[in-house]
């Protein structure tokens, strides 16, 4: 169970680094303003916001799933 653990919390530091660049990185700074404005793409083809977008979402996500893999394993690791 130590190994699994390890491995979750640098695995969890690894993603939340990633996450956080990304999301500085790729902020547009218009978060606030209530509009959005409508992209259109050639031909259907997603475009590299698009792709941001969807890695930015499948980052957060993991990134709650781990932490909460990580809650379950140390508290069943308090109860030894």
């Amino acid at each position: 169970m130590q190994t699994i653990y390890t491995i979750s919390i640098g695995l969890g530091m690894f993603i939340a680094i990633i996450f956080s660049a990304l999301v500085f990185l790729t902020g547009k700074g218009d978060a606030m303003s209530g509009g959005s404005g409508v992209r259109t793409t050639f031909k259907g083809k997603a475009s590299f916001d698009d792709f941001m977008s969807k890695l930015t979402l499948i980052l957060g996500i993991s990134f709650m799933g781990l932490m909460l893999l990580i809650d379950v394993i140390s508290s069943h690791a308090l109860k030894k």
